[in-house]
Order: C-alpha cells, then structure tokens, then sequence
C-alpha cells in the first residue's frame, strides 16, 4: 500500500499551474505517540493556496519545493495511539494533498460529527468556507436588519454562504461575480436581492448606484482591487469592512499600488479589519451548530465542484483563480 502525494516542484510566478506539481509515491507514514492516521477522502482546493506557496510574509511558513502540498482534507481515523481519537472517527484539517496522513493534534480543525449531511460539507460550508463566512460576517461586519451587505466573490464557497447567512439576518445583499452564470447563481440560488458582473459591466460605480441607491452598509471583500475601490465610493457612515482575501492580484511583490481608503474610512468614520478564520477557533463549534441547523432548515443552500482523483488536485488552484468552478472545489480520493 502506498501514499501518492502531490507536491510542489517550482517555485510558481503568478498563479500556481498545474506544471508546477507532480505526483509520487511514498510509504504509508507509521504513527509515533499522540499521532493518529486519517486516510484521507475528500482534498480541498482554495484560493489561500496561492499565498502559501509564492508569498515570503505570510500567516504560515512557505511551502517550499519538495514539500507535499498543505491543505485542508477530511477522512477516518484508521490507526490511533491517541486517546482522544478512536478509529472510526471521522476529522478535518490540515493534512495535505496524500491519500494517508500522519496526524497529531494541533492539525486538526475539528472532529466531524454532523452524521446526516455528506461528509464533503465539512471541507466546505460546514468548514473553513462557512467558518470564514460567518465570523466575517456576525464579528466583523456585523450586520443589523435592513442594511445593505455587498459581498465580492458572491457564487463561490464562502461568498454565497455570507450573502445567504445576510439574507437570515434580514439584510438587502448584492454580490459582485464573473459571468453570467454566476450572476444567475447569486441571485437564483443563493438569494441576492441583486448581483454584478464585474468582468462585463464597464462602469462599477454606476452598477452600484443602481443596486444600492442608500448606499452600503458592511462590504465583505474576498478580492481587493477595482470592486473594493468602487464599494469604498458608497459606504456609508459606520461602514464595516471584512478583508477576508485578494484574489484579484497574482502576487503581492512587488506592493500594488492603487486608490488609497483613508480618506474614505476618515470621512464615513468605517472600520476596515482582516481576519483569518483561525483566530475563531475556540468557536468552531457554535459556527458549524448554527450552519448545520441553517441547513436541515433549508435556509442555507451549497454547491459543490467536485474533481474526481488525485491526479486533478495539481490544476485546481488555477481553476480557482480563472473562476472555472461552479461551487466549493474539492478533489473526491
């Protein structure tokens, strides 16, 4: 029996390309005390994978060539020599692009437990995905009943849950997306009052004007770039700013430079923050309760882009970046 691992073979200048990847077999790792073996079921692909590998000032250290890909997965325990995980159980975390990974403690997000929905969920909008969404949105941008929440990135795993979980509030949300059809997926599968394409429409600022005539409340940015420039024009007083991510930049070195918001958070009196989802950990759980529940109760719906293969696994952080999924990408083992 062997682990295939994907790992990164060169260092990538932009977006991560599949070429940038290969495939090896390696022995099935063997457990030391605390450790614990998951084989793992579902792998993760998500657009923080990019500033792992290329970014030298970063929240985690830097993969480096050589290394198996980081990220998030989900499977079973399958050997223990740690009391608090059994075989059987099944857990989420950081445990690589590999079919089996040795595992101890400090890896691991959290234990699945929600037995009635699928499994692949918890790498999803029962994971960082939906973590990321809720915290972002009740923490930071804290939205009350009637104010308008405008979300980037509006049709993918975390931006169609904070629009949906605004919705559950009782916001007004319009949601910037590429494309048509993620248009159509904001507003007819994931409940905006509204939505942008943003790489059609040639005059955001108006785009904006039209959807929120009094303005915008809170702003949760996956992006960075011409759409958060144009959001900063329309805050209104007490606007708060979630940063959750930069996808529309390949790199960040050198710096990019742009329209600067301090005049913008001056004036308006707005708080801009960023925030990993990790900084939450000790609420995990009541998070994963309150999506859960949101889900049995049909109000919180998901779509999934599931490749089959690890072999799919060393393409999918470019298909992230060109916008080519249609839900929250993952690789099924």
């Amino acid at each position: 029996m062997k682990n295939r691992q994907v790992w990164l073979c060169s260092r990538p200048n932009g977006i991560p390309q599949a070429t940038d990847f290969a495939l090896r077999e390696a022995d099935v790792p063997n457990i030391s005390d605390g450790e614990f073996l998951v084989r793992n079921q579902f792998l993760s692909a998500d657009p923080a994978m990019r500033g792992w590998i290329a970014d030298k000032s970063t929240y985690w250290p830097r993969i480096e060539a050589g290394d198996t890909m980081r990220a998030f997965a989900v499977g079973d325990v399958i050997e223990s020599r740690n009391r608090a995980y059994a075989v059987g159980d099944k857990v989420m975390g950081i445990f690589g692009w590999q079919d089996y990974a040795a595992v101890k403690q400090p890896q691991v997000m959290r234990k699945v437990l929600e037995d009635d929905l699928p499994l692949s969920l918890s790498l999803g909008v029962l994971g960082l995905n939906g973590l990321t969404a809720y915290f972002g949105l009740f923490d930071i941008c804290r939205p009350k009943a009637g104010e308008t929440v405008v979300v980037s990135t509006a049709a993918g795993g975390v931006g169609s849950a904070v629009g949906q979980i605004a919705k559950i509030r009782g916001c007004r949300t319009v949601g910037f997306a590429g494309g048509l059809e993620k248009v159509r997926q904001c507003v007819e599968d994931f409940g905006y009052d509204g939505a942008i394409d943003y790489k059609a429409e040639g005059d955001l600022d108006g785009a904006l004007a039209r959807l929120c005539p009094d303005g915008v409340d809170a702003f949760f940015d996956n992006t960075s770039g011409a759409v958060h420039d144009a959001v900063l024009r329309r805050i209104n007083l007490g606007a708060r700013i979630a940063i959750c991510g930069t996808a529309s930049y390949a790199s960040w070195d050198p710096w990019n430079e742009g329209p600067r918001p301090e005049r913008h958070l001056l004036v308006k009196r707005a708080i801009m923050q960023g925030f990993l989802t990790t900084d939450f950990s000790a609420r995990y759980e009541e998070a994963v309760a309150a999506l859960a529940g949101w889900i049995r109760e049909g109000k919180l719906r998901y779509r999934e882009d599931v490749l089959q293969g690890i072999e799919s696994a060393p393409a999918s952080i470019a298909m992230l970046y060109a916008g080519e999924n249609r839900g929250k990408l993952i690789i099924k083992l």
